[in-house]
């Protein structure tokens, strides 16, 4: 498939900016996480349903039927800082910590024009954490070493504390706000290493895992460490000569077992998300049974794809041309997600409180593939 396929328009007011129930200008309530929107669709019968919560989804499973999560936590990221001599204000994204007892870290810099090798960055309110740049590792990346004597722990503390929530380029016009960060985290994140979450997880409630586990229906947590990889810019009409870039990932024993032994009884297995689409397809052996894995992904989903352990899907309403929407429409067949995409987008066009919400924050889709 071409990536001119994968494009549809959406007008800028139906990104979520906010999850489910905020909007700019409210006093934020309890965070409600389960009360989006749903979608279902049946991509057998070419059935399209509309939900008005999220909750509903428990109804189209049974006992022993198991849903797959994603336990990455996301940290805080986005770090603004100054140039040496110039003052300039530089955006610092921090992607992933290479060498803890050095304080590396692979980042990107906006402007990334302003930075050079040998440059000094300042943080903090009194501008006491000091990095330098040693190394140009793309045209955009870069590597930061941070001048740092103290303890580890203490350092990573003070550098999250100067952190703000890494959310998504389309949510960050408006202000940061000191909730963003726990806004952007699922309930159940576990082990730190992303900088984005894994969205589908995020319309998941304690209440709402409580009552999936009083029915008997089963969870298992694999662990992707989400990068930006999934958002970066498609620049190829040819979808087989795009390159994802490498996430880490694990899977443990017990995830494995929990997930064969479903298939093995008949049951179904659900995946949240895109996330754990890809994990389940990258530790998936050649006798289609989950083997424990710790490395790395650089795995792209797009149609035609024949998935070999997820029955169900859950996913978020996905930006045009983004590999996530590519993996929904390889899931549940390409004409059927896109037409649910434009019938999503005229639902309750003249109600803007019920209206599909699309994003990060946005409503949810389930895709049953029976």
């Amino acid at each position: 498939m071409k990536l001119s396929q994968f494009k549809y328009k959406l007008p800028e007011e139906r990104l979520a900016q906010y999850p489910t129930p905020f909007s700019p200008g409210e006093e934020r309530p309890y965070f409600h996480r389960d009360e989006c929107r749903l979608m279902v669709i049946h991509a057998k019968s070419g059935i399209i349903e509309h939900r008005e919560s999220f909750r509903d989804v428990i109804n189209f499973f049974d006992e022993k039927d198991c849903f797959v999560f994603n336990d990455t936590q996301v940290f805080p990221a986005r770090l603004y800082g100054n140039k040496e001599k110039t003052g300039a204000k530089i955006e610092v994204f921090l992607l992933r910590e290479l060498n803890p007892n050095q304080n590396l870290w692979d980042v990107l810099v906006d402007p990334a024009r302003k930075i050079r090798i040998g440059n000094k960055l300042y943080f903090g309110e009194d501008q006491s954490i000091v990095a330098e740049v040693i190394d140009n590792t793309t045209s955009r990346g870069r590597t930061l070493r941070f001048l740092y004597d103290g303890p580890h722990d203490e350092f990573k503390r003070i550098l999250y504390a100067m952190g703000e929530a890494p959310l998504p380029r389309e949510i960050i016009k408006r202000p940061s706000e000191p909730e963003d960060l726990e806004d952007f985290q699922c309930v159940f994140a576990k082990h730190e290493g992303a900088v984005t979450v894994p969205t589908a997880g995020l319309h998941f409630s304690p209440q709402m895992l409580k009552i999936m586990e009083i029915k008997g229906i089963e969870t298992a947590f694999v662990t992707l460490h989400c990068g930006l990889g999934c958002f970066r810019e498609i620049d190829v009409e040819d979808l087989t000569k795009h390159k994802m870039d490498s996430e880490e990932m694990h899977v443990d024993e017990t995830a494995c077992d929990i997930i064969n032994r479903t298939k093995e009884e008949g049951h179904r297995v659900i995946a949240v998300g895109t996330t754990v689409q890809r994990v389940l397809e990258t530790a998936v052996s050649a006798d289609g049974k989950l083997k424990p894995f710790d490395g790395w992904t650089n795995k792209f989903i797009f149609p035609p794809y024949e998935f070999q352990t997820a029955d169900a899907m859950i996913a978020n309403f996905y930006l045009p041309y983004s590999s996530l929407l590519m993996l929904s429409c390889a899931f549940g067949g390409y004409d059927l997600v896109m037409k649910a995409y434009k019938e999503a987008l005229k639902y309750n066009e003249a109600d803007p409180k019920r209206r599909y919400r699309f994003g990060t924050f946005g409503d949810a889709m389930l895709i049953l593939k029976d």
